[in-house]
């Protein structure tokens, strides 16, 4: 393991930092909070935070509509705040990543008013302006994600500029070299103050195609999808100049010692995202890995991911694992309750680094939004298709009681306050979830297997998954039993070893059935 890069071992966990922690009563959480919060993520046992964004923003997308790269929004506090936060949480061992949205400005950003103020403007081009269509419309078909054409006029100049998302997210322009310059210089900002690496948000959306074809009907599009899936994103996505920028934003990251980390957000098919890596390893060490997101909640399903995903990287690349984020559907609501132990030990026992989002350590699950606190743009926009991000966006309970211990003030949205969700509650229950993601944590650091170990699955069917994590130097073989359901499993046949760790509070016989919900991991003999 000393040879091994820390993030190769290593866990990561995602801080959503308007929900994380409100230190001074507005509400919404903060940098201070974040520091005042730290000792429970030491607790826990994670070697990584990464905070979504927190640069100054109009808040159209909550953050992803960056004004300015290189400040702190006043909402979450000062550049002081953000430098004790660094200092804090690198006196306790833990690395910082920060959100990287290289792909969009907000309408606000310095950049975006020059280019808009005219078609001579010094910065027209380092965003995507494009002449109307013959009949005065878009230029083309494409679709933002959150609903409505990818494209908005722009009465003053006659043209229309791209926008992936909102309007006021308008789409920088990655064929100029300047504008890759300027992100460049974003990193190296960060890097010169001490941050450890990036997450680079909606990278398969940076480059467009350059002929600006119209993407083609998606043959399997249902109206549950959304508006934007009725149309593939053969032209907006996934483009092949994607390798390089990746190369590029490596080659900065390798300018400081150690080098930084790069984590690339991508949602597509493997053999789609494993292209991030680089032909050399030298693009993100880590392009995210989204399979378990969405996928049936089978043992054949998540073996067949699995042996793809295995089997689509790269040599000697190293693989990664996210159950969850701030935009999707959580896991315990996803899966149910009952299984939530079951899924955290399959995200901590996989190979590979995992990213947990906050609040799964606690088994939260989605919380129901009224109608009249909905926040999030993609609901408003698109409503009665469920594709609103509130529901995984809610604060964090520490404490029982008004606030919750979030906040003292009116959180932003509303916060589950059931006692079994609170961190307090759960910290002193020796039998609670999040008990249970420390001695699991706790295992994994200890276990070279299930650390840096190879993986082969052994069974999927019945109910039940398993496999093997052998360590790499020969030592040790631990055995992942996990029962998929509600219903008492036998436990695969050929598994003779000890107990090292049961998601149930009481220790079964190691090779007594696997109870309902069980997830049971063994030490092999011979």
């Amino acid at each position: 393991m000393a040879q091994a890069e820390w993030w190769q071992g290593g866990v990561i966990y995602q801080i959503y930092p308007r929900s994380f922690m409100d230190l001074n009563g507005d509400g919404i959480g903060d940098l201070a909070g974040i520091a005042a919060r730290l000792d429970h993520l030491v607790a826990l046992g994670v070697d990584a935070i990464w905070i979504s964004p927190i640069f100054p923003s109009p808040m159209a997308d909550f953050g992803y509509d960056i004004s300015d790269y290189c400040a702190i929004d006043p909402m979450f506090g000062t550049i002081a705040d953000f430098d004790a936060l660094l200092a804090a949480a690198h006196g306790r061992g833990l690395r910082v990543l920060l959100d990287l949205v290289p792909g969009h400005t907000s309408d606000k950003h310095p950049w975006f008013r020059d280019s808009r103020s005219g078609r001579d403007a010094a910065r027209r081009d380092w965003y995507v302006w494009r002449d109307p269509a013959p009949d005065g419309g878009p230029p083309n078909n494409w679709l933002s994600e959150f609903g409505g054409p990818a494209w908005t006029f722009d009465a003053p100049s006659g043209q229309y500029y791209l926008n992936i998302f909102l309007p006021e997210q308008p789409a920088l322009n990655w064929r100029n070299p300047e504008v890759a310059e300027a992100i460049a210089g974003v990193m190296r900002f960060w890097f010169d103050r001490g941050v450890d690496g990036f997450r680079v948000d909606a990278f398969e959306n940076l480059v467009m195609d350059a002929a600006f074809r119209n993407n083609p009907p998606n043959p399997e599009w249902t109206p549950p999808l959304g508006p934007a899936r009725s149309l593939l994103g053969q032209h907006t996505k996934h483009q092949p100049e994607l390798v390089a920028i990746a190369q590029a934003m490596r080659r900065v990251a390798a300018e400081y010692a150690p080098e930084r980390l790069l984590i690339g957000e991508a949602y597509g098919e493997p053999e789609e995202v494993v292209r991030y890596y680089g032909p050399a390893l030298d693009g993100f060490q880590q392009p995210f890995n989204f399979q378990l997101i969405g996928l049936d909640w089978t043992p054949a399903a998540v073996a067949e991911v699995i042996n793809e995903y295995e089997a689509a990287l790269p040599p000697g690349a190293w693989p990664n694992w996210v159950l969850g984020n701030h935009d999707r559907g959580r896991i315990a609501s996803r899966v149910g309750p009952a299984q939530a132990r079951v899924a955290m030990v399959l995200l901590l026992t996989l190979r590979g680094t995992p990213t947990i989002y906050q609040g799964d350590e606690l088994g939260m699950e989605n919380v129901p939004i009224p109608p009249d606190r909905v926040r999030d743009p993609w609901e408003i926009n698109v409503p009665g298709h469920g594709l609103g991000r509130d529901p995984v966006r809610t604060p964090l309970a520490w404490e029982e009681g008004p606030g919750a211990g979030f906040t003292t003030g009116t959180p932003w949205l509303p916060i589950d306050t059931r006692p079994e969700v609170c961190v307090a509650r759960q910290a002193g229950d020796p039998a609670s979830m999040v008990a249970f993601t420390r001695r699991l944590l706790a295992l994994r650091r200890a276990e070279s297997a299930l650390a840096l170990g190879a993986v082969e699955v052994l069974h999927a069917g019945g109910g039940v998954l398993a496999y093997v994590r052998q360590a790499p130097d020969g030592g040790p073989r631990l055995a992942i039993t996990l029962n998929f359901t509600g219903r008492e499993q036998p436990l695969p046949e050929g598994l003779v070893g000890e107990l090292v760790l049961s998601s149930r509070n009481a220790n079964p016989d190691a090779g007594a059935p696997l109870a309902p919900d069980e997830a049971r991991i063994l030490r092999l003999r011979g």
